[in-house]
This record gives C-alpha cells, sequence and structure tokens, in this order.
C-alpha cells in the first residue's frame, strides 16, 4: 500500500449539478492541502454541491477528517448547516465509515452506500 493521494474529478448532473471526487489513498497531513486546494478551486469554479467517493481511501487521519471539516465549511453557507446538505461522501470502507461514525462526522455529513443513492440524494 502506498500512501499518497489520488483525486479525480467528475462533473456529473442528475436533478441538480455535482462534483464527484473520487479519493484514492491516503488523507492524512501529507495530503490535507492538495485535497482542500482541490475543493477550493472547483468551488471558485462555481461547484456548490461535492461527493467524496471514499471507495478506495485506505487511510484517514485525524488531519483527513479536519480536512473534510473545512471542506464542510466551504461548501455551507452559513446559516444552512441543518437545512441544506452540500458535502456527501459515498462508498466510505467499513473501518472509514467506523471511524467517521465515532467521531459524529456522520450527523453532518452523510455517506451512502453508492454514487448513484448520493446522487439522487441532492436536491435543489
Amino acid at each position: 500500500m502506498e500512501s499518497g493521494l489520488k483525486i479525480t474529478v467528475e462533473q456529473l448532473s442528475e436533478k441538480i449539478p455535482v462534483s464527484v471526487f473520487h479519493l484514492r489513498g491516503w488523507l492524512d497531513a501529507q495530503s490535507e492541502e492538495q485535497f482542500l486546494g482541490a475543493a477550493r478551486d472547483a468551488y471558485t469554479k462555481g461547484a456548490r454541491n461535492l461527493l467524496l467517493d471514499l471507495g478506495e481511501v485506505d487511510t484517514l487521519t485525524s488531519a483527513g477528517m479536519r480536512a473534510i471539516q473545512k471542506v464542510y465549511k466551504i461548501y455551507t453557507p452559513e446559516g444552512e448547516q441543518f437545512k441544506v446538505v452540500r458535502v456527501k461522501m459515498c462508498n466510505a470502507p467499513p473501518q472509514i465509515y467506523h471511524v467517521l461514525g465515532i467521531t459524529g462526522f456522520l450527523q453532518n455529513i452523510p455517506n451512502y452506500e453508492s454514487i448513484q443513492a448520493a446522487l439522487d440524494s441532492f436536491v435543489e
């Protein structure tokens, strides 16, 4: 298993436009700025809904969770925290899902079992 993070970005339009980040590798302190930069770049270019495909994430550290929280804040306008979910996750492997669950992440950023289920959950 090699450390490092690879991000593949895909633009999908189901009901509404969604940027999908397919993440592969380690989301940790070394890849935190790369991940944040990609998320900021997508937001600057007009993305307002983000889906994080965690299916190939091997390791998620506290720095990686901090990065996901920062991305959540970028995409969630003040006052919308409990109204509209603009950042979602899917395909989290069992060990990653467990960590997300015990840290409370799944309360604000839901995880879906498939990309399609996550896409179907986005509303205008």
